[in-house]
């Protein structure tokens, strides 16, 4: 069991970096002997989970290890994780819930569940938006480095109905507001009548990979400021048992 211990997380620190680690940095960065190392190294490659360069002394991800993420990808775990919550976050507050993820600069919608007298709503499954313009979107941007936000949004902004976010400044003070609170409010940017709160789900490594949202009829002549802090708790807890059950950290 150690050994196994040792090894899962030398995959799990090969695939955090960018780029290929020399045996003496995964040593170091693990506080594992050389020797061991080496042994765990010669292990991984030889089952093509890791991937020798011998030119440059230094170890990557195997092609073993892609075709596990694929497989992986292939079940559709985050879905399948999140249905259930979802389905009770619905009979909990009587509103539309939905798990998003970043597809670029948009949100894309994966799941969605429906209370017994839903609504008619453009965040279906499958539908992308403008992630700057959406709660969901905004909860992971959030919780991004600031070099990657400004990568994402290189040109104009997207308006849909006047609302929202016009520009990278006004981007930037809105989701510290948001990652300050803990979740993110979109009132009227996406569909005029219609308001949502959301919070982020997390990966090991504390990485946003989604989101959970909860979306409702709201009709405000303009912004009323409201944050919908008892619909955000719940969404939270949704969340955040998401982030539990896959492993992640918050």
């Amino acid at each position: 069991m150690p050994a196994l211990r040792r090894g899962l997380a030398v995959l799990r620190l090969l695939a955090s970096r960018p780029g290929p680690l020399s045996a003496v940095a995964v040593a170091r960065e693990l506080g594992l002997p050389r020797s061991t190392t080496y042994h765990l190294l010669a292990e991984l490659t030889a089952a093509g989970f890791a991937t020798h360069f011998p030119e440059e002394r230094r170890y990557g991800l195997g092609v073993a290890a892609f075709e596990l993420g694929s497989a992986y990808l292939r079940h559709d775990p985050l879905e399948r994780l999140a249905r259930p919550l979802l389905r009770r976050l619905v009979d909990t507050v009587g509103r539309t819930a939905h798990l998003g993820v970043l597809h670029g600069a948009e949100a894309l919608y994966l799941v969605r569940e429906q209370p017994r007298q839903p609504t008619t709503i453009v965040s279906d499954v499958g539908v992308r938006l403008p992630s700057h313009l959406t709660a969901s979107g905004r909860a992971m941007l959030a919780r991004l480095p600031a070099a990657q936000v400004r990568a994402l949004f290189p040109g104009p902004f997207v308006d849909r109905t006047g609302r929202g976010p016009r520009n990278l400044p006004a981007l930037r003070r809105l989701l510290a507001v948001e990652r300050r609170r803990g979740w993110a409010v979109e009132d009227g940017y996406v569909t005029a009548g219609f308001a949502s709160v959301a919070a982020p789900v997390f990966d090991h490594g504390q990485r946003p990979i989604a989101a959970i949202t909860v979306t409702f009829r709201h009709v405000c002549e303009a912004e009323c400021g409201e944050t919908w802090p008892e619909l955000a708790a719940e969404a939270r807890r949704a969340a955040d048992e998401l982030t539990g059950r896959i492993g992640g950290r918050g």
